[in-house]
């Protein structure tokens, strides 16, 4: 597996061969994680990375998520992996902000849509 991030980040692009092998290293975490990167849902803010998600926006630090599957499964979700494959390949969006001062305006809660 280390193989795989080592290419990635001697690369900075996602090609087709890349792409089919996070897919068949990752299953439907893998297909999930490029489909985030590709719709350029991977923000890199000043203090985190956050991924939007179906229904919320999931913070991502290092090795953890604030989502459901990270909270109770204790696995890597596909957050963590459009975290890892985005950095890699340097493809996240840069947020020039503090993603955790959303939190003192009305109504920008994270993960509320409100921003």
């Amino acid at each position: 597996m280390s193989n795989l991030w080592h290419r990635i980040e001697e690369k900075k692009a996602l090609d087709s061969a890349l792409r089919e092998e996070i897919e068949a290293a990752f299953g439907i975490r893998g297909k999930k994680a490029l489909a985030a990167i590709d719709d350029g849902k991977v923000k890199k803010y000043l203090d985190f990375f956050v991924v939007e998600g179906r229904t919320a926006e999931y913070v991502v630090d290092e090795d953890f998520c604030t989502c459901r599957d990270f909270m109770y499964r204790g696995r890597t979700c596909w957050h963590l992996l459009a975290v890892r494959i985005a950095m890699g390949a340097d493809l996240a969006d840069q947020v020039d902000g503090w993603y955790q001062d959303r939190w003192n305006r009305p109504g920008g809660e994270p993960g509320s849509g409100k921003a």
